[in-house]
């Protein structure tokens, strides 16, 4: 069954994220900068930058990814934490694409399925007040296009092609040569939209350009 993220105390949730947005970004996120910067202390405190490294603010080693940097700011900061919500509750994405449409009331129940906890669990409960806060962020109809796990796959069918040669006969009955080729490329497992819009902006320059 899922394990989806929480805090105890979803008020807190809420006051992390808008201290985010207002104080600068630190080298790393740690319990230290929680307890002093975003001035969250306790249990809670201690629980909140896990919570930031599984919804993809926060790297293993708590480093700020872009995903951290675009929340803070106003213009991409609802996509940002849309896209933060998919990753971090990819199980309830699974379940429903278009969870965060649902009432509260359906998507308890949606948690609820995909927890296995019961009706009146607490962790569920937390679960859906956490959920709200992160909804009340993020703006799901402007994320931005990204390569989906189909997209992907044929990608990778594609790279497995051999490289293929074409003989063509010239007018004065010489053989030439065509030769084709496909580039490996192989995507990192992330979230970060910017680190796909990095590398496919360096192969245009690098490479499709040389053909121009």
């Amino acid at each position: 069954m899922a394990n989806l993220p929480y805090v105890t105390s979803s008020s807190s949730l809420k006051t992390a994220f808008d201290k985010i947005r207002s104080a600068a970004t630190p080298p790393r996120v740690t319990t230290d900068f929680v307890n002093t910067v975003l001035q969250i202390k306790g249990g809670t405190g201690g629980a909140i930058t896990p919570f930031l490294k599984r919804v993809g603010f926060a790297a293993s080693d708590g480093t700020p990814t872009e995903l951290y940097r675009r929340f803070r700011n106003p213009l991409s900061g609802g996509p940002a934490m849309a896209e933060a919500v998919r990753f971090g509750y990819t199980e309830l994405v699974k379940a429903n694409e278009y969870f965060y449409r649902l009432s509260d009331k359906e998507l308890f129940a949606l948690i609820v399925q995909v927890t296995g906890a019961d009706a009146e669990n607490s962790a569920a409960k937390m679960t859906l007040a956490c959920l709200k806060v992160l909804k009340s962020f993020a703006d799901f109809e402007l994320v931005e296009a990204k390569p989906t796990i189909d997209e992907r796959a044929r990608a990778d069918e594609q790279i497995r092609q051999p490289i293929q040669v074409q003989q063509q006969r010239s007018q004065d009955g010489r053989v030439g040569l065509n030769l084709s080729y496909t580039i490996n490329l192989n995507l990192p497992a992330t979230a970060d939209q910017a680190v796909f819009n990095a590398i496919f902006r360096s192969l245009k320059e690098h490479l499709l350009s040389s053909n121009e």
